[in-house]
C-alpha cells in the first residue's frame, strides 16, 4: 500500500486513480478503411467513404491492427479472448459522421492482464507494486473540431476518423500520482518495444483519461471524476494531484463530489468542468450489424506470442545478470526501446574491435554512455537519437580506451571533439597526438623530476602519510599532459618510492 496521503484539516484522505490509456495503434491504414493515418497531414486529405459515413458504405476489418492489439494483450500478461465482437456506441457529435462510434463493450478482445512498477523511493513509491488491467478493447477513433479557427465557426478534419485505437482500461489499483505515473511509463515504454503504439503523447497517439476519487482510510471508494484527454506523465500526475486535492477541500467544506467529466488546464495546472455525468448517458450500444463477432485461431495467437521482442522487464534482468550491470544502468538503458538498441549495437561493436566477449565489454560502454554521452548530449539539448556520433564512432573511441591507445581523461576531450567536429575518434587522436606515452623512460624522467621538486612530500610518504600517493600520480601525469598510461605510470612511482 502506498504511504500517500492528502492531510486536510479534519483528518487523513487516501486517493484512488485509474486510467483508460487510448493508444493509436501503429498500422498504416485505419481500422476499417484504406486511408493513411499519417501524423500532420492537411485537413480532410486522409478520409475515405467508409470514414465520412457515405451511404452504403460497409466497414472492412484490418487485420493488422487485431494483431498489434493482441500481441500487447500478451505483453501486459492479459488473457486473449478467441471469440470477440464489435459494438455500436450511439451519440450524436459533429466530428462523429457516423453517429456511432465502433467500439467494444460487451465482449473485448483482451481481458484481465497487469503490469509490474517498481519501487522506487525518490519518485515516492515506496514498495514495488502490481497494477491491474481489466481489459483492452479495439475501437476507432472520431474526427478534430477546431474552434479556435474562424471568429463564428467550427471547423471539422476527419483525417483521425476511424483510426484504430486500443483503449487499456486498468484497475483503480493506483493510490498517488507517482504510481499513475509509473504505470502510465511503464504501458507506454511496453507499446514501444511491442511496436504497436508509438507512445508520442505530444501528436495525440497516446492520452490518458483520469479517473480520480478521495475516502477515508478504508472506507468505501467515493464518488469520482474523470479527467479527460491527458496528453503527458506530468500532466496526469499534475492532474491527480490538483482534483485529489480539489475533492478534498469540497468534502471537507460539507459539499458533495459531482460525478463529472472534467478538462486539465497545463498552463495553470488545475481541472475545470466539461459537463455532468450525474445522469448516465444512454449510447444505446448494440452488437455492429456489419461486422461478424470476431474468431481468432490459435495458431494466430501463437504467431502474436512469438512475433515479441524481448521485453524491458526481462531485458533488465538479463543486463544484470548476464552482463553485469548495475541497477541504475540497466533500468536506465531499458527505459526506452531505441536506448535499449543503441546499448546493445555499440556492445556488440566495441566486443567485435577488442576481440572480447560483449559480457566483457558490457560494463565499460554502460558507464561511458550513461555519464560521458548522456551528459555531453545533455549540455547540448539532444537526445540520444539525435546524437551526432552514433554506435559505430562511439565503438571506435571505447576500443581505443581499451587497448590503451589513450586514457580515459583523454577520451573525455575526444569525445568534445568528436561531437564538435563529426570526426572519428583514431583521426582526432592522430591528428592531435593524443595518444598515451608507454615509453617507460619518459615515464620515468617525468616522475624523477616531480619526486625530485617535491622532496618535502616524499619524506612525508616514507614517513607513513600513504594518502601522497595520489598527489605524485597526479603530478606525473600533468607533466606528461595526461597522456601517461596510468597502470605504467603507478608502476614507477611505487618502485622509486620504495
Amino acid at each position: 500500500m502506498s504511504s500517500y496521503r492528502i492531510h486536510g484539516a479534519t483528518g487523513e484522505w487516501e486517493v484512488v486513480i485509474g486510467l483508460e490509456v487510448h493508444a493509436q495503434i501503429t498500422t498504416q491504414a485505419k481500422l476499417f478503411s484504406g486511408s493513411a493515418t499519417a501524423f500532420g497531414a492537411e485537413p480532410n486529405t486522409q478520409v475515405s467513404l467508409v470514414d465520412a459515413a457515405m451511404p452504403g458504405m460497409l466497414p472492412v476489418l484490418n487485420g493488422e491492427c487485431i494483431r498489434q492489439a493482441v500481441r500487447t494483450g500478451i505483453a501486459i500478461n492479459a488473457q486473449i479472448n478467441a471469440w470477440s465482437r464489435f459494438d455500436r456506441k450511439n451519440y450524436f457529435y459533429a466530428d462523429l459522421p457516423q453517429g456511432y462510434q465502433i467500439s467494444q463493450l460487451y465482449h473485448p478482445l483482451v481481458g484481465e492482464g497487469y503490469l509490474d512498477i517498481e519501487a522506487d523511493e525518490k519518485a515516492g513509491i515506496p514498495v514495488a507494486k502490481r497494477i491491474g488491467v481489466e481489459r483492452i478493447h479495439v475501437e476507432q477513433d472520431a474526427g478534430k473540431l477546431m474552434h479556435d479557427q474562424h471568429p463564428t465557426m467550427s471547423y471539422v478534419d476527419l483525417n483521425r476518423s476511424g483510426v484504430a485505437l486500443m483503449e487499456i482500461v486498468s484497475r483503480p489499483d493506483m493510490t498517488s500520482p507517482a504510481e499513475a505515473g509509473a504505470y502510465l511509463s511503464k504501458l507506454r515504454t511496453i507499446l514501444r518495444y511491442v511496436g504497436s503504439c508509438d507512445g508520442n503523447m505530444d501528436q495525440g497517439s497516446m492520452r490518458a483519461d483520469v479517473n480520480v476519487s478521495v475516502r477515508r482510510p478504508g472506507e468505501p471508494l467515493g464518488t469520482r471524476t474523470e479527467t479527460k484527454n491527458v496528453n503527458s506523465v506530468r500532466f496526469v500526475m499534475a492532474a491527480i494531484e490538483h482534483e485529489a486535492n480539489r475533492q478534498v477541500d469540497v468534502l471537507e467544506a460539507g459539499g458533495k463530489i459531482v460525478q463529472e467529466t472534467r478538462l486539465f488546464d497545463p498552463d495553470t495546472g488545475t481541472t475545470r468542468s466539461m459537463r455532468s455525468k450525474e445522469d448516465a448517458h444512454d449510447y444505446r450500444y448494440f452488437p455492429d450489424p456489419d461486422l461478424l463477432p470476431l474468431v481468432l485461431e490459435a495458431a494466430f495467437i501463437e504467431e502474436c506470442r512469438q512475433s515479441l521482442p524481448e521485453l524491458p522487464d526481462a531485458k533488465r534482468a538479463r543486463y544484470e545478470q548476464a552482463l553485469g550491470l548495475s541497477a541504475y544502468n540497466a533500468a536506465v538503458l531499458t527505459a526506452d526501446v531505441e536506448t535499449a538498441r543503441w546499448f546493445e549495437r555499440l556492445v556488440a561493436l566495441t566486443a567485435s574491435k577488442q576481440g572480447k566477449a560483449e559480457a566483457d565489454v558490457a560494463k565499460q560502454a554502460a558507464n561511458w554512455l550513461t555519464s560521458e554521452l548522456f551528459g555531453a548530449l545533455n549540455k547540448l539539448g539532444k537526445g540520444l537519437l539525435d546524437s551526432p556520433i552514433g554506435p559505430e564512432a562511439a565503438a571506435e573511441l571505447l576500443a581505443l580506451v581499451g587497448n590503451a591507445t589513450i586514457s580515459g581523461s583523454i577520451a573525455k576531450q575526444v569525445l568534445e571533439k568528436m561531437l564538435e567536429t563529426g570526426d572519428g575518434a583514431g583521426e582526432i587522436v592522430e591528428r592531435e597526438g593524443l595518444k598515451q606515452t608507454t615509453d617507460t623512460g619518459a615515464i620515468e624522467a617525468a616522475a624523477d623530476a616531480v619526486l625530485a621538486a617535491n622532496a618535502d612530500k616524499v619524506e612525508q610518504y616514507k614517513g607513513g602519510k600513504e594518502a601522497l600517493f595520489g598527489f605524485f600520480v597526479g603530478q606525473t601525469m600533468k607533466a606528461l599532459q595526461g597522456k601517461g598510461n596510468p597502470q605504467l605510470v603507478n608502476q614507477v612511482l611505487k618502485a622509486k618510492l620504495g
